[in-house]
């Protein structure tokens, strides 16, 4: 197939002649789709009771609310057409993989709370997550799924500092905050107690942990402990500590893979005047 513009995706459904690709976006499109009911039986109820001035209030909010969902499905719409142009669909693995009841799964917990989503960097990370999904499985769908909990729970800085973790494994809090760009603050500030709770949310939810070293057999050798004490040391550890280094988890590298590798287009093509719309 050839398409105008190798760089371009459409914003709103336009779609390359290929039936093979209708098909697989209507399908992705009806699970991560939805109606929801409109409240007719609440306007009849209230016809006789609201003033003309408050059936326009209530209008200008239901016109609010169904663009809100408008702009939502437009941007899972494209979403799921960025997938399927970075998928070489006619290979019927990948075929197989995505028509799978596990790959559906994955697909509705991505775009149940899509209103969790609230930047274009975490749309990508979806995107990118559903389409390393379906190209490979390098781990299993229970990870996956992890991963998408990760989207939810973790903002864009917590996700900087995995990435920053990821390209200079061993890194210490001071070097990952100084590769980030950020100024020098005092211990006693929001932004060192905000870099302190990241650390510990990334520790405690299993993404990185302190270097440590390990066995040809993949096991954790015990640290020594130090006979230094620290004895007459009247300040606590910095939240910029120079010291301990952090390094990525299995999970964690796995997640930089799926979430922050971006898969080459595979279908190119750009908008058209008339553009043919995708059938939920």
């Amino acid at each position: 197939m050839t398409f105008e513009n190798p760089n371009t995706l459409p914003e709103n459904g336009g779609i390359p002649d290929d039936n093979k690709f209708n098909r697989i976006s209507r399908g992705a499109l009806q699970v991560v789709g939805g109606l929801i009911p409109f409240a007719g039986g609440l306007f009849s109820a209230a016809a006789g009771a609201w003033s003309e001035e408050e059936q326009r209030k209530v209008n200008d909010f239901f016109r609010a609310w169904l663009q809100m969902i408008q702009d939502e499905m437009s941007e899972k719409q494209q979403t799921i057409l960025e997938i399927t142009a970075r998928l070489d669909i006619h290979d019927e693995k990948i075929s197989k993989r995505i028509e799978s009841p596990e790959y559906q799964s994955l697909m509705k917990k991505a775009f149940r709370n899509w209103a969790g989503v609230e930047s274009e960097k975490k749309r990508e990370y979806i995107r990118n997550i559903l389409s390393n999904a379906a190209s490979a499985q390098l781990t299993s769908d229970d990870v996956i799924s992890l991963f998408f909990d990760w989207l939810q729970s973790y903002s864009e800085f917590h996700f900087a500092v995995i990435g920053n973790i990821y390209s200079n494994p061993c890194s210490t809090r001071a070097e990952v905050w100084e590769n980030l760009g950020k100024g020098d603050v005092r211990e006693d500030s929001a932004e060192a107690d905000l870099f302190k709770l990241l650390y510990r949310d990334l520790s405690t939810g299993g993404v990185i942990r302190q270097h440590r070293e390990k066995d040809y057999q993949g096991n954790f050798i015990t640290k020594q402990r130090s006979t230094n004490r620290n004895i007459g040391q009247r300040t606590m550890k910095s939240a910029f500590d120079d010291s301990e280094q952090y390094e990525l988890t299995a999970l964690g590298q796995q997640f930089v893979h799926y979430a922050m590798t971006e898969l080459s287009i595979k279908i190119n093509y750009s908008p058209k005047e008339t553009q043919a719309e995708i059938a939920v």
